[in-house]
This record gives C-alpha cells, sequence and structure tokens, in this order.
C-alpha cells in the first residue's frame, strides 16, 4: 500500500506517512505487521524514519548499476562472428504456477513462452526460454521474428526500470545437452533474469551456457 502511494506520485518526497497505529486502522492489519513492513521500507531506502516524529517519504536518489544486460547477436557479431537464431517455441498458454508467482498473474492467466537457441559460428551458445507477461507485452506475439529475436524486441522496445539477475552453474538435462552440443559432464552458466516496470514483471527467462563456449 506505502509503496503504491509511493509510486503512483500521491505521497511525493518528504511527504508524512500516516502513523502506525492509522496505518493499522486503515488496512485492518496487526500493529506488527505494520512496524515490520516500515522498517523493511527504511532498509530499501523507500522512507526516512525520525524517532518521536514519524515516518517521512524519502528524497529521490540518483541509482546506477554495475550490471548491463548486452543483447547477444551484437555481443556476437562486434566479436567479428556470424550470429543466427533458432526460434523453437513461439506461443501462448497458461502460466505454469511458479511462472505465474514470479510475474505476478493470477491462476489461469495466459503467459507468452518463447524459445531460442542461439548460435555463434554454427555452434550453440545459448538455449533461452522467455515467459512475458501479456499485461506489460501484449502485442509480442504479432511481432516478425524472421528479422530480430525476442530479446532483441524487448530490450529496444521495453524501457525496464529494474533487473533482477541471478548466476548459477547447473549441469544440464540430457534434452538441454543435445541442443547445446555438449558433452555429458559439462556445466552450464545458468543467467536468470526478471525486469520490471514501476515494481510490475515483465518477463522472466532463463538462458543456458555451455560454460566452456561462454
Amino acid at each position: 500500500h506505502v509503496s503504491r502511494m509511493i509510486v503512483s506520485g500521491a505521497w511525493p518526497a518528504g511527504h508524512r506517512l500516516p502513523s502506525e497505529v492509522d496505518l493499522v486502522d486503515q488496512l485492518g492489519v496487526s500493529r506488527m505487521t505494520v512496524n515490520r513492513a516500515l522498517r523493511e521500507l527504511v532498509a530499501q531506502g523507500r522512507i526516512t524514519r525520525v524517532p518521536g516524529v514519524g515516518s517521512y517519504v524519502a528524497q529521490e536518489k540518483p541509482q546506477s548499476t554495475l550490471l548491463q544486460v548486452g543483447i547477444l547477436a551484437d555481443e556476437i557479431r562486434q566479436r567479428g562472428n556470424a550470429y543466427r537464431c533458432q526460434i523453437l517455441a513461439l506461443e501462448q498458454q497458461v502460466a505454469p504456477v511458479g511462472v505465474g508467482f514470479l510475474l505476478d498473474l493470477l491462476p489461469g492467466e495466459v503467459v507468452f513462452r518463447t524459445v531460442c537457441l542461439h548460435f555463434e559460428n554454427d555452434s550453440p551458445v545459448q538455449f533461452e526460454e522467455r515467459y512475458v507477461s501479456p499485461r506489460m507485452v501484449p502485442h509480442l506475439l504479432e511481432q516478425d521474428f524472421t528479422a530480430t529475436t525476442p530479446a532483441e524486441f524487448l530490450a529496444r522496445n521495453v524501457s525496464v526500470d529494474q533487473i533482477e539477475h541471478v548466476v548459477d552453474a547447473v549441469m544440464p538435462g540430457k534434452h538441454l545437452a543435445r541442443r547445446l552440443a555438449m558433452s555429458a559432464g559439462e556445466p552450464c552458466l545458468l543467467l536468470t533474469r526478471r525486469p520490471w516496470i514501476r515494481e510490475h514483471p515483465v518477463s522472466v527467462v532463463r538462458c543456458w551456457h555451455p560454460a566452456a563456449r561462454y
């Protein structure tokens, strides 16, 4: 509730929040829940608390990141190598439970799914599975992906303001290992990304790379 009021602009920087007692009355939750939520908002830098005075919307701070999410096709071409993409799936389906949770979708809502295999000089270097929220990108499946990829389209047409980025080392299953032309026992680098626009998740994508080729 507090985050929505801040993001919407209803509570600008410096605005004094209702007291804990007022929030308990308004929201019908316990004092402990309100106190914990406010402490978490302080930790996130969204609000500041002055003991004995009250809580205020924090001044917006400039943010930067050490992470740059590049476009794989551009990276490969910049190395002077040939790039191509094989689209294995481009479909609409009922969101799997885990995906629906990550994209804030209701049970039974549909999601867009794309699966791509990326090549560098005819060697597979990335298997990409992406789920996209139709709420955020309603016209995704109407695009012509013969000249571009879903990743390129989203990077150039959807301006996200926050990205969750997780890096893992995993062993691929047999099907994935075959797709990536990997030998038995070779590990993968798995990159998982979830971008947001104004606190609304846009997509969740998992990219598997043969460790020896990334």
